[in-house]
């Protein structure tokens, strides 16, 4: 049963908050993600070219596997956009900070911490 002054969303101004929180970290995330797109689309930086040719093999495999770690990273940092921005739709909604899970606040520390989070520590644990 809920009490009386018990709240069950996050007011203006603390939405206001979270979003300039989340602005920040969607700000600096788009400027990493544009960091991994050039790396990937610029050739050997480490201009390893006029190298002899029995290690060219060891860089083509070294190459190979650092395009595919940074391809990784990009796709991580892409979902992570795409996750700030969902919570940017919630916040406009007056949804943001509800438990998807417990229908309960999620706590602002954690909102802090994790912006884009749609779980209470609550749920979160009863995944495990």
């Amino acid at each position: 049963m809920k009490q009386e002054n018990e709240k069950t969303r996050y007011s203006d101004t603390e939405l206001q908050e979270f979003k300039e929180i989340i602005l920040e970290k969607l700000r600096i995330a788009k400027e990493e993600l544009n960091n991994l797109a050039s790396s990937l689309s610029s050739p050997n930086a480490n201009g390893t070219d006029d190298t002899a040719g029995t290690y060219k093999t060891l860089e083509d495999g070294s190459a190979t596997l650092e395009k595919e770690s940074i391809n990784q990273l990009a796709a991580r940092q892409k979902k992570f956009i795409e996750q700030l921005e969902a919570a940017l739709v919630r916040i406009q909604n007056k949804t943001y900070g509800i438990c998807r899970e417990t229908g309960k606040l999620i706590q602002k520390e954690r909102l802090r911490a994790v912006p884009h989070t749609t779980l209470s520590m609550e749920a979160k644990m009863k995944q495990y």
